[in-house]
């Protein structure tokens, strides 16, 4: 079992997002030790991308501020982290990125410097990355997702399965889809991995809710540019409203 598997074992995964280099990489470093203080479980560290498709105006406009943070300049941040956490990392990125660095050279350095998993919200989910290397490839199913394509993501993403829980872009809804319950139910069908809900949850009354639903909840508009004390407040909050 992985180290992502077993952040869902005996609880709801609390599952945050942050901008690596937003403002700046020091603060990123301080925001990580942060959220594992507060209750996080796994840390989505999201690489900067000018052209970032299924993100909303916050991400983008975090995304914007750190885009001179490259990719070894995040790898070196994971390395320095893995002094002081074993908290799991996932970093979240375009395939572009992973394509200009290399692909092979990409999951060997991830694995290197000790990054648990990889989101490429944009790579097709029957091609295979990152085979027999040690980092979980987390593919996303959508409400719109064929049932044909939820067996086949099923069966090939590993460390948990990113449900995205409403189509259109990330940022903060006043409700959850009701049709969530449903789809998780589908997916079940096809796999024990566990289902973390993503996208537009964005306070503890939905992550609660959420929580109910699947094995984790993600949480990444609501955090992304706050301040640090501000920060941990809120992820204490979704920690207590998620184990209630």
């Amino acid at each position: 079992m992985s180290k992502l598997s077993e952040a869902f074992k005996n609880k709801k995964a609390l599952i945050t997002y942050i901008t690596a280099g937003d403002p700046n990489l020091g603060t990123t470093e301080k925001l990580v030790y942060a959220l594992e203080k507060a209750g996080a479980d796994i840390v989505e560290l999201g690489i900067p991308f000018s052209d970032s498709l299924a993100d909303g105006p916050v991400i983008q406009a975090s995304h914007l501020r750190a885009l001179k943070t490259s990719l070894n300049d995040v790898f070196k941040l994971v390395k320095k982290l893995r002094k002081r956490t074993r908290i799991p990392i996932v970093l979240m990125l375009a395939d572009n990125l992973v394509v200009k660095y290399g692909s092979e050279k990409f999951y060997l350095d991830a694995e290197k410097v000790g990054v648990d998993g990889v989101i490429i919200p944009d790579l097709p989910p029957d091609q295979g990355v990152g085979a027999g290397i040690g980092v979980d490839k987390i593919l996303l199913i959508a409400p719109t997702t064929t049932e044909e394509r939820i067996k086949m993501i099923a069966e090939q993403s590993s460390g948990f399965i990113y449900l995205v829980s409403l189509a259109g872009i990330t940022g903060k809804r006043k409700n959850l889809s009701a049709g969530l319950p449903e789809l998780v139910q589908k997916i079940r069908k096809y796999t024990d991995k566990p289902i973390a809900i993503g996208f537009g949850i964005s306070n503890p009354k939905q992550a609660a809710a959420a929580a109910k639903i699947a094995d984790g909840v993600i949480v990444g508009s609501a955090i992304v540019g706050q301040p640090l004390p501000k920060v941990e407040k809120f992820v204490k909050s979704l920690r207590h409203a998620i184990d209630r």
